[in-house]
């Protein structure tokens, strides 16, 4: 059975959250085939966009636009996705981290929309998008306490877990993870089509470098 996924009254029509869970995962460190479509994808977006900005690439608008009804500056907060093409365009190299996460990367890169990506076996449901309350928080992948109150946030019956910006430490990926949860954030009036068209994008190429298959896949709300 999927776990229960809500999208909090707060937030309704302001987002529209893809999900996708994926069982039977073999995480590994590296492969070269996927460094490879990585370093072609980026290449490919720095001769295509060469001396543009990020906010001047096509498609960084439908993010963007999402943080806005979230009541947030997506100048100083910025979506993942547009923080990944930042990097790109400023000729740096993507983080290498596992097969899934660099492959969920690639798809981010694509549809230019930020994702979150969690081992489900640390997930305690029910999972809903709300608002942070007061003092909330969770320790950040590689950075400290990330604090979302009155900001968008995943949270699980022990707390937040995720933002469109960031993921936590207590659900990120690992080479041990077998079973993965992952979302896409769009904003309210993002057709329907569209996010099962990243999530099937998404799938395949999660599955093709780290195997297993998907065991739920819908679009809320």
């Amino acid at each position: 059975m999927p776990i229960p996924v809500a999208i909090a009254p707060a937030l309704a029509h302001r987002v529209r959250l893809g999900v996708l869970e994926l069982e039977g995962l073999t995480v590994r460190e590296a492969d070269a085939g996927l460094a490879d479509e990585v370093d072609r994808c980026c290449d490919a977006l720095r001769r295509q966009h060469a001396g543009a900005s990020s906010g001047e690439v096509p498609g960084v608008a439908e993010a963007r636009a999402l943080y806005k009804a979230l009541g947030l500056d997506p100048t100083k907060t910025r979506p993942a996705s547009e923080a990944l093409l930042r990097r790109i365009l400023k000729g740096e190299a993507l983080y290498r981290v596992n097969t899934l996460v660099d492959a969920l990367n690639l798809c981010s890169l694509r549809a230019q929309l930020p994702f979150g990506l969690y081992d489900l076996d640390q997930i305690h449901p029910p999972v809903v998008l709300r608002l942070g309350e007061a003092g909330e928080a969770y320790e950040g992948i590689r950075k400290g306490p990330v604090r979302v109150d009155g900001r968008p946030t995943l949270a699980d019956a022990l707390g937040p877990f995720g933002n469109p910006t960031s993921d936590s430490a207590r659900t990120m990926i690992r080479t041990s993870t077998r079973r993965a949860l992952v979302t896409v954030f769009a904003p309210g009036d993002c057709p329907p089509h569209r996010l099962e068209a990243v999530l099937m994008d998404t799938e395949a190429t999660l599955t093709r470098f780290s195997g297993g298959s998907a065991s739920h896949r819908t679009v809320l709300p």
